[in-house]
């Protein structure tokens, strides 16, 4: 009942920090838009992602309000709000997305992730996330591509257009390498090596780092694991279901020649990359294994 009692609230206060934040949010892009001049749209631009992190700080201080979680993090010092980082985390809930914002928030730029082109859609946030200048992603299907073979390469195109805005500023480029939230059923599917992940797809990854060249140095690896039994998501974190939360952060320099190939034209580039890839998604594998037997002669001590 308690737990009910706080996630229903939780809500309610996530619906207000809403509501209440859109009005400046929006105030401020109307005028983005609006007015002219590079250097008056930098400003409003700085001002639209300082009321951005405000939210996110409001949206922290709403769970924790309504949680005892216990955070267990590490390696987060490393970071600098002044950096340029590549991030990449492993995917089991939508609440990582809270939790990684929460924890990122005071150490480093404001998180943006590759997003479905549909999301743009969605009442409020889509527009704020275009306002961010979160990149949209349009993603053919094979069929499509079948059929309209002039779109090939379409997507990769976009991509290089958003990552050449971040350029010029400090910025934390999140992506999901996994693709899409772990499950033992997706995991079995695609006969994933790993025991608590899926596999990563490096394509997405080593486009961004060709992309942006070497105004991002630094690749951000972090590993989320929950002390909750069975599947973890934001109903559980916002109603006080999860008791203690492990965030470990690596950071990892990205290699002086994966700056220097073409992702696209050369094979043996892309197999090291993906090497690279799968011995951090292996690390992390084992990192995950490490606090999952912890996890349970915990219980069997209590």
């Amino acid at each position: 009942m308690l737990a009910t009692t706080k996630g229903f609230l939780a809500v309610i206060l996530a619906i207000l920090n809403v509501l209440i934040m859109a009005i400046p949010f929006f105030s401020v892009v109307a005028l983005k838009i609006i007015l002219p001049g590079h250097r008056l749209k930098a400003a409003l631009t700085t001002l639209i992602t300082a009321l951005a992190r405000q939210y996110n700080r409001n949206n922290a201080a709403i769970f924790k309000a309504m949680s005892n979680i216990q955070w267990d993090v590490t390696g987060v010092n490393e970071l600098s709000q002044h950096g340029s980082y590549l991030v990449v985390a492993n995917h089991q809930s939508w609440a990582d997305i809270p939790v990684l914002q929460s924890v990122m928030e005071r150490h480093a730029p404001l998180l943006k992730f590759f997003l479905k082109k549909e999301l743009i859609w969605v009442p409020v946030l889509g527009a704020a996330w275009w306002a961010l200048d979160f990149p949209f992603m349009k993603r053919y299907s094979r069929e499509y591509l079948a059929r309209h073979p002039e779109k090939r390469g379409e997507d990769l195109v976009q991509t290089r257009r958003m990552c050449e805005r971040f350029k010029t500023m400090p910025v934390s480029v999140m992506n999901f390498l996994e693709g899409t939230r772990f499950t033992p059923e997706k995991k079995a599917r695609q006969q994933s090596p790993y025991q608590h992940l899926l596999k990563p797809k490096a394509g997405g990854a080593a486009l961004v780092i060709s992309s942006m060249g070497k105004s991002v140095n630094t690749l951000v690896d972090v590993t989320i694991d929950y002390d909750v039994d069975g599947n973890i998501s934001i109903w559980k974190l916002f109603s006080g279901q999860v008791e203690r939360i492990h965030v470990h952060v690596e950071t990892i320099e990205i290699p002086e020649h994966f700056f220097e190939s073409d992702n696209e034209k050369d094979a043996s580039y892309r197999q090291e990359f993906k090497d690279w890839i799968d011995a951090i998604w292996t690390r992390k594998d084992h990192l995950l294994s490490r606090k999952s037997r912890t996890r349970q002669q915990d219980l069997v001590i209590g």
